[in-house]
C-alpha cells in the first residue's frame, strides 16, 4: 500500500514537472506579448506591469490576418477533403481487395511514411513548377493531399477491417454497386477515423511553415504563419508583434484540439488496432 502511494506521487511529479515544462513557453509567448519591446527584454518571466493590448491590434494589420486566414482555410479544407476522399476509397478498397498486388500497394504507401520529407524537397518544389502549381493556395492543397494520404490510407484500411461484410452484401442484394454501397453504408460508419484523420490533418496544415515557404511565391497568397514571418526584418525583429501574432495563430489550433482530442485518441487507437 505505502509502495503504490510513493508510486503515485512519483508519477503526479514527473506528470506535473512535464505540464510545467509543456506550458512554460506559452506563458512566455502569451505574458510577452502584452509588453512593450523594452519591457521584454528586461524580464522575458515578469508579469507586465500594463497590458499592451495595441500589439495585437498592430499584428493583426501587419499580418493581414483575415486575408491571410481565409488562404490558410482555404488551403486547410481543400487539403483535408482530397486526404479523406481519396484515402477513404482507397483504404476500403485495399481492405477489402484481397491478393498479393493489395498487400504490395498498401506497403507502398505505408512505407512512403518513412521517408523523410527533407529529402524530397527539391524533387518536390521541380515538380510543382513544372505542373505550373507553385506559387498558389490550390497547388498547395494539393501538394498537402499527396503528402497526407498515406497515414489517412493506414489507418482507414485498419478501421474498415472492424466493419462486418455482412452490411456490405446486404447493400448488394438491396441492388447497390460498389461505389453505392460504399458512399451509403461504409462511409457512415467511417465518421470516427475520419473526425481523427481530419483534426489531424488541420493541426498539420494550419501549422505547417516549411512548404507553404517553398510553394507559396506571391503575399497575396500567404498562410497564417507564413504571414507571421514577415515580421522578422534582416535588421529589426519585432518581438512583441510576433509573439502576438503567434497567440493569434495559436488560438484555432487550441480550440479545436481541446474539444476534440478524444476523438483524436479513440480514433488513432481503433484504426492502428483493429488492424
Amino acid at each position: 500500500m505505502r509502495m503504490k502511494r510513493i508510486n503515485s506521487l512519483l508519477i503526479g511529479l514527473i506528470l506535473s514537472i512535464g505540464a510545467v515544462i509543456t506550458c512554460f513557453p506559452i506563458y512566455m509567448a502569451v505574458v510577452n506579448s502584452f509588453k512593450t519591446q523594452g519591457e521584454m527584454f528586461a524580464s522575458f518571466v515578469s508579469l507586465p506591469t500594463k497590458l499592451h493590448f495595441e500589439n495585437y491590434s498592430q499584428a493583426f494589420d501587419k499580418i493581414n490576418l483575415l486575408h491571410s486566414s481565409l488562404n490558410s482555410v482555404t488551403v486547410s479544407i481543400l487539403g483535408i477533403g482530397g486526404i479523406v476522399f481519396c484515402s477513404a476509397l482507397a483504404g476500403y478498397k485495399l481492405s477489402r481487395t484481397r491478393g498479393k498486388l493489395s498487400n504490395f500497394i498498401f506497403l507502398l504507401f505505408v512505407a512512403s511514411m518513412l521517408v523523410p520529407f527533407h529529402s524530397i524537397m527539391i524533387p518536390l518544389t521541380r515538380m510543382a513548377k513544372t505542373m505550373h502549381v507553385q506559387g498558389s493556395t490550390y497547388g498547395l492543397a494539393l501538394i498537402y493531399i499527396g503528402l497526407g494520404v498515406n497515414m489517412a490510407i493506414f489507418l482507414y484500411h485498419g478501421f474498415v477491417k472492424s466493419i462486418p461484410r455482412e452490411l456490405e452484401e446486404s447493400g448488394q442484394i438491396d441492388g447497390c454497386n460498389e461505389f453505392q454501397t460504399f458512399f451509403r453504408i461504409i462511409l457512415p460508419l467511417l465518421l470516427p477515423i475520419t473526425v481523427t484523420i481530419a483534426i489531424l490533418d488541420f493541426l498539420w496544415i494550419w501549422n505547417d511553415f516549411l512548404l507553404p515557404l517553398m510553394m507559396l511565391t506571391d503575399v497575396d497568397n500567404y498562410t497564417l504563419i507564413l504571414s507571421t514571418n514577415m515580421l522578422f526584418g534582416e535588421y529589426n525583429k519585432e518581438w512583441s508583434l510576433i509573439l502576438a501574432s503567434l497567440v493569434l495563430t495559436a488560438i484555432p489550433v487550441i480550440i479545436i484540439y481541446a474539444f476534440f482530442q478524444r476523438f483524436i485518441m479513440e480514433g488513432i487507437a481503433e484504426g492502428a488496432v483493429k488492424g
